[in-house]
């Protein structure tokens, strides 16, 4: 059986950012939400050691893909708003989503202003659009960037007559363009694009080729080829979870 999964090679990772971009771009994701910058691709980084003897690392990170995804399981909702497809990807249904975050709390990789915890290398891989309030405030906001001189973010939608100006439109059975409020998102594997034969935006853009998806249980495919020649790791293994996101090599800079 397929299942869709993700290398990340470290060695070749430099943190660049080019990823966090080309998803921000290509999901219309809001620019920041409560004062934090909202991203389906993240980054962990960490700073060991004492000085002059420091080491330093970025950590990519996302929705792990798992396949033993403890979030579907927490789902309520029947038919489940968070699912498995058949491709082994976590994917969510938009309109059968009843905002109760159950996915969330349930995730162990998971966190938000509400659960925020950085001590223990917690991050946002499922995100709350909260109850109410605009999923893209920036361009809701009728406020001058600089009084008479440039335009709002309210009047950059209104000219593009899109919310964000540079919104992608895709047809997909359960995820919406814009997410609405009252539910939750997260990385999907720009499924809309895989299955048009695409890769997911984030891989398509990064520089250095750190990134790597296709089919894990392929033996032809490169993704496997990788796993193959290298020893991998997944974040929170004791956990059970089974991620399909895994790492491959070290960077560090000194």
């Amino acid at each position: 059986m397929t299942q869709y999964g993700m290398i990340i090679d470290l060695r070749k990772c430099v943190g660049c950012g080019a990823c966090a971009l080309a998803c921000k771009t290509e999901n219309n994701t809001a620019l920041r939400k409560n004062g934090q910058t909202f991203n389906w691709a993240d980054f962990i980084h960490e700073t060991s050691g004492t000085f002059p003897n420091t080491k330093f690392r970025t950590m990519p990170v996302l929705c792990n893909h798992c396949s033993n995804a403890p979030c579907v399981e927490a789902c309520p909702v029947e038919p489940k708003a968070m699912f498995k497809t058949p491709e082994g990807m976590t994917m969510h249904n938009d309109e059968r989503c009843i905002g109760c975050r159950a996915c969330q709390q349930a995730c162990p990789y998971s966190m938000d202003e509400v659960m925020k915890d950085g001590a223990s290398g917690q991050y946002s891989v499922i995100s709350y659009n909260a109850e109410g309030e605009s999923t893209q405030p920036f361009f809701t906001d009728t406020t001058e960037v600089i009084k008479g001189c440039s335009a709002s973010g309210a009047e950059l939608a209104a000219l593009t007559k899109a919310t964000p100006p540079h919104k992608t439109n895709y047809s997909h059975p359960d995820y919406e363009n814009v997410r609405r409020d009252n539910i939750v998102e997260k990385c999907i594997f720009c499924d809309h694009r895989v299955k048009n034969g695409l890769l997911p935006a984030c891989v398509e853009a990064c520089p250095s080729g750190a990134r790597v998806f296709g089919d894990l249980n392929d033996p032809a495919s490169e993704p496997a080829k990788l796993l193959q020649k290298h020893a991998s790791v997944v974040l929170k293994e004791e956990e059970g979870t089974q991620p399909n996101v895994r790492y491959i090599r070290e960077y560090s800079a000194r």
